[in-house]
């Protein structure tokens, strides 16, 4: 089996990077592949421009940064995100690529006189989203059902793809660290098994 990847941080260095790549080191164990997408890295623009809108209001041909990232998506079984929160949600560099790529035509069919077809029913979706702050602190002021409501089913769900795993790998700048990796490298060894993993 084959995961993506995606990366959204600036920093190579981060922990964001560190929790992808013990993903990846897990799939390996498992003897599963996997391709890496660093967004900044490869310089992603998300940007959603008057070429996007007309990929989503007429089905034009969408532009080709956003092709070869479907056909990433394609390639794959399962879509990780590794993701630093940034306001309680994804970064902007994420939330653009989600803008662009889960288009009309590709990850939905939908029109004015047609419902809602699901069209990533086959994919899985593993969620690592990493934060300074305590659970409680998500709990309290429901930040982590508001993550799940817009992320999770706003997003995912409304394409059909299957989030396996939604897990907030908090108090990142605490010393938690240590413990984020290693769920991480469980995720991507347990990545393709049906068993669920939360946060």
């Amino acid at each position: 089996m084959h995961a993506l990847i995606v990366v959204a941080h600036h920093d190579p260095l981060s922990l964001t990077h560190a929790v992808a790549a013990q993903v990846a080191a897990g799939l390996t164990a498992a003897g599963h592949s996997f391709e890496i997408a660093d967004l900044a890295a490869e310089g992603f623009d998300p940007r959603y421009t008057a070429a996007d809108h007309l990929v989503h209001r007429s089905r034009a041909t969408p532009p080709a940064d956003v092709l070869a990232e479907q056909a990433r998506l394609d390639r794959a079984d399962a879509l990780v995100l590794a993701f630093p929160i940034y306001w309680w949600s994804l970064p902007a560099l994420l939330k653009g690529w989600v803008d662009r790529v889960f288009v009309n035509g590709w990850a939905i069919d939908y029109g004015p006189d047609m419902p809602v077809v699901k069209k990533l029913r086959h994919l899985q979706v593993h969620l690592l989203a990493l934060g300074g702050a305590d659970q409680s602190a998500f709990d309290r002021h429901g930040y982590a059902k508001a993550m799940r409501t817009q992320i999770d089913y706003g997003i995912f769900d409304y394409c059909g793809a299957k989030v396996v795993t939604s897990a907030l790998l908090l108090e990142s700048e605490d010393g938690a660290a240590t413990a984020h990796l290693q769920t991480a490298k469980a995720v991507g060894q347990r990545l393709f098994e049906a068993e669920t993993v939360a946060g």
